[in-house]
């Protein structure tokens, strides 16, 4: 009895230590993370900075850097950035362009080349402060033929950010399960590759995120509209966002990121 009381108590000690360490910002929520629930501080956790298309880069409180879908020149002026991951959710040119990232990244692709096709590529790895995990996603094509693409969870221990990729349908049980408990999404509103804001709205429905960011429509504005429309929503225009925890809205907001370049 005496050795599980004390086992009772150091597993309190450990949750209220070291709550990220043992569930992580991204898990389900459980029973004894209910009990045992944190105190933020409202200090910011992360920033992150848009970029046009979906490309998006992440900086953590402690510095760490995190690069999403790399946009090839052409678009948009070309940011200057510098990481130490780079997140590839689709081997394509809007989203695959490491040669404008500076720095020596570790380069996280979430599709691998076979002889005849591209096949998920699970990723689960730790990046300093950042647990980077993929998300096996459908994209669509013009014709509406599904192809293999991937999303990615961004863990910062207390904070979970999930960049959506190319995803073309609402979520099944177990991506939700995967995306977990996500606090600012971004997601595609596109048509065409991905889904459009209608189904994009049911995405944020079903995922209930804090923050949803839309991504992926080619500075067309109606789409951005159809997307938000009903939901509380506010316009960053220089791109910016800092995110804390503790300042996260109780209902999903959707913030609309300007970039440079874009109709903002």
């Amino acid at each position: 009895m005496r050795v599980a009381f004390r086992i009772s108590v150091l597993f309190t000690l450990l949750l209220l230590l070291c709550p990220g360490a043992l569930f992580g910002a991204c898990k389900e929520e459980s029973f004894a993370s209910r009990l045992f629930r944190p105190a933020y501080a409202a200090t910011p956790d992360a920033t992150l900075h848009y970029f046009g298309h979906s490309f998006f880069q992440l900086v953590t409180s402690r510095g760490t850097r995190v690069v999403m879908d790399p946009l090839a020149p052409g678009w948009y002026p070309v940011p200057d950035v510098s990481a130490d991951v780079v997140t590839i959710g689709r081997e394509h040119e809007n989203h695959n362009w490491i040669p404008i990232v500076r720095g020596r990244p570790l380069i996280l692709r979430g599709l691998r080349e076979t002889a005849y096709r591209y096949e998920w590529n699970p990723v689960r790895t730790t990046v300093k402060d950042v647990l980077v995990q993929s998300v096996p996603i459908y994209v669509s094509r013009p014709d509406g033929d599904l192809f293999k693409g991937a999303a990615f969870t961004y863990d910062l221990g207390r904070l979970c950010v999930a960049h959506l990729g190319d995803l073309a349908h609402k979520l099944t049980p177990k991506q939700l399960k995967q995306f977990g408990k996500v606090d600012v999404a971004l997601v595609p509103i596109g048509g065409r590759t991905t889904m459009g804001p209608h189904t994009a709205r049911e995405v944020v429905r079903q995922l209930k995120p804090k923050v949803a960011i839309p991504m992926h429509y080619r500075d067309d504005l109606e789409r951005v509209r159809i997307f938000t429309e009903g939901f509380p929503t506010r316009t960053v225009p220089d791109g910016s966002l800092t995110i804390t925890k503790a300042a996260l809205p109780r209902r999903t907001e959707l913030v609309v990121l300007g970039y440079r370049g874009g109709p903002f």
